[in-house]
């Protein structure tokens, strides 16, 4: 390859990057010729790196079906490029199986196994996954042809620095945001090992990454140290070492959502204890010995949702009638900023309640006072948060407990006071066992409904909704309220998770705490306290695990090369003002095309960032087959703007170019 030919430097080898590598090799024939390098930084194996490697242990689920997940662009994405079909993990592993998909490692006999058992409705072990996005990202590599190279770098990158094709330094006060980076001529990578990387474009695909305590957890740790206690701080949960905490041990747990399921997974199971099924249905834990005992609460006080497999049985989801380009489109022109509980939500919670009903009413007829048609007709004439709506289903739906209330699905015991331990104990275990019969039961199918419509509303708002044009104070919601929600309804565990919780619950290694959980650490006492207003308990041990993900945060991560895209200018963390001030989000602040952005507003033409640590929208790395993801066309439009990038410096127009407007060629064409 001639040593002056383009270069692209992908900082992070997880999923993400390995769909852009398949959209940059759809796209390259259009778009640009002649050869080109691309280098992926990824300390761990490429296409899965850190969260989905296959060294972790082998009882860690997906929490998706795999027919509900593919690395693949299809038909059904809305992007300029072509789409590329191809197997989602179920066909691939039926493929494996039957040796149709041969580009596959010897798989050990446990995974040979896996394969034999798997079916659409299987919720496979991350290990299967990661040897399926290894393989897909090797198939992306392929597909770009002998005039690509890529290498792969096992190191991590620690900084980023721009090459200066004018000699002066720009005074970054004179710099008109509009006009980029004046005088970079690329950038140079610089790895942890020594290496330096020359590009002409750069991406920070770093995915999930670590963050060094904020200011309580920090003080928790302390607290540890000096009284010869345990703390975790959030981190992910198969990356803490969790051997001084010893058997029999009391353990306070704070979060009881997909990190605090993976944690049961490694203390109980992990440990050697097993699970027996029973008659009926259910599940026996048979302890090893080995276990300590957990005491879990958080602010709702119980689990994520269970994901669901039931199917449905009335008129078949139809597209979004309120949450729509057209409405969104009409409230833009009212508007300068939208707010997001005032204006987006309420037609998000009427979509939902729409395909809820729709399910309800047309799958289940005696169960409702009126047909459909009648009940559609006066639902879409009323607003979701009116009397006109609420009294409608009153009317219509006899029995109360299928009436939707969302804010009731978002907090299960608001405003509930316990008597005590036992009865917080009965009532989160009840709320389990009535979730598993709503999600997984054969006659509750409007639960998939609204799953169904929730999850597209989350997929559209991007879309949709410009973040520019949410006010200050709904771009933090959507960050926080809406993607939590989100993530407990939509986004739970597979139902057997569940019901290995209630079966640990029963052999009294699990014990919950309830809504409202406090702690403090009490130097009296050495100990930590966990208390819980609603519920009146009041628990002390010697150990705390923060069960969750560290919050985003450019300032405060492990990560040295965010840290450094913040110390040299070169990107910054996004803040935003509100009435009450000015509010840090933690993440790197992005443009609507996924540029950088610095601290004064100038954009990064050639260094872009993607993935949840970012201000952009973000929507995971893989998705539901033809659901036009929201990954998918991100990717798509990415790699296009790279390769219209490269074209327009090197002159290496594709075969079906098409002249690009300077306006479109710095990003000014606003989708």
């Amino acid at each position: 390859m001639p040593a002056n030919s383009p270069s692209v430097v992908l900082i992070g080898g997880g999923p993400r990057t390995a769909g852009l590598l398949e959209r940059l090799a759809a796209n390259r024939q259009e778009l640009f010729a002649g050869p080109l390098h691309v280098h992926v930084v990824e300390p761990h194996t490429p296409g899965s790196g850190r969260i989905w490697r296959y060294e972790q242990d082998a009882g860690l689920m997906l929490n998706s079906t795999a027919a509900d997940v593919t690395m693949f662009t299809d038909a059904s994405v809305q992007c300029e490029g072509p789409a590329v079909d191809g197997p989602g993990l179920a066909e691939w592993a039926a493929g494996v199986l039957d040796g149709s998909i041969a580009d596959v490692p010897e798989l050990p006999q446990k995974l040979r196994a896996q394969l034999g058992t798997l079916t659409g409705a299987t919720f496979p072990t991350r290990q299967l996954q990661s040897v399926y996005l290894q393989w897909f990202f090797r198939r992306a590599v392929a597909a770009l042809g002998p005039e690509t190279t890529v290498t792969v770098h096992r190191d991590t990158a620690s900084a980023v620095e721009p090459s200066q094709g004018d000699p002066e330094r720009v005074d970054p006060g004179q710099l008109d945001p509009e006009q980029g980076d004046p005088g970079v001529d690329g950038y140079s990578v610089r790895l942890a090992g020594g290496a330096a990387l020359h590009a002409d474009v750069v991406v920070a695909s770093l995915g999930h990454t670590d963050s060094l305590p904020d200011r309580e957890s920090a003080a928790w740790a302390g607290f540890a140290a000096r009284h010869g206690a345990f703390h975790a701080a959030p981190s992910y949960t198969t990356d803490v070492d969790y051997s001084p905490i010893a058997p029999g041990q009391d353990v306070i747990v704070s979060g009881m959502g997909l990190a605090f399921v993976d944690l049961l997974v490694l203390l109980m199971e992990g440990r050697g204890g097993r699970f027996e099924e029973l008659p009926d249905g259910g599940l026996r834990y048979l302890p090893s010995g080995g276990e300590p005992r957990l005491w879990a609460g958080s602010r709702r006080g119980v689990p994520y949702h269970s994901k669901i497999t039931s199917t449905l049985r009335g008129d078949a989801a139809g597209e979004p009638k309120f949450f729509t380009a057209g409405a969104v489109e009409a409230l833009l022109e009212a508007s300068g900023e939208l707010d997001f509980r005032a204006q987006l939500w309420p037609l998000i919670a009427k979509d939902a309640g729409y395909a809820y009903y729709r399910e309800l009413f047309t799958g289940y007829p005696e169960r409702v006072r009126t047909g459909w048609e009648e009940f559609a007709e006066r639902f879409s004439a009323a607003d979701w948060y009116s009397r006109e709506r609420h009294r409608l289903v009153v009317e219509s739906v006899p029995d109360a407990e299928l009436h939707l209330d969302l804010e009731r699905l978002d907090h299960p015991f608001e405003g509930r006071v316990f008597a005590g331990l036992a009865e917080v104990q009965a009532a989160v275990a009840a709320h389990i066992g009535r979730d598993l019969e709503l999600r997984t039961g054969p006659d509750h199918s409007e639960t998939l409904a609204l799953f169904i419509s929730l999850l597209k509303s989350y997929m559209d708002l991007g879309r949709l909704v410009p973040s520019e044009r949410l006010n200050a104070r709904s771009q933090r919601e959507v960050q926080s309220w809406w993607h939590g929600f989100f993530s407990f309804v939509d986004s739970g565990p597979p139902p057997r998770r569940l019901r290995e919780m209630l079966a640990i619950h029963r052999a009294g290694l699990l014990q919950f705490l309830g809504p409202g959980l406090e702690i403090e650490a009490a130097d009296y006492s050495g100990r930590f306290v966990a208390t819980s207003a609603q519920s009146r308990i009041t628990v002390s041990a010697a150990a705390l695990i923060e069960a969750r993900l560290p919050e985003p945060s450019v300032l405060r991560s492990a990560n040295p090369l965010l840290r450094q895209l913040h110390t040299s200018g070169l990107g910054t963390e996004q803040q935003l003002l509100t009435a009450d001030g000015t509010h840090a989000t933690g993440r790197l602040l992005v443009s609507a095309h996924n540029e950088l952005i610095s601290p004064v507003g100038e954009r990064r033409e050639r260094l872009f960032g993607v993935g949840p640590g970012t201000s952009g929208w973000g929507a995971g790395a893989f998705a539901r087959p033809r659901s036009n993801a929201a990954p998918f066309r991100e990717n798509d439009a990415l790699a296009r703007r790279i390769l219209n990038l490269l074209a327009g410096h090197t002159g290496n127009h594709g075969s079906n170019h098409h002249a690009v407007p300077q306006a479109a060629a710095r990003g000014k064409d606003r989708p």
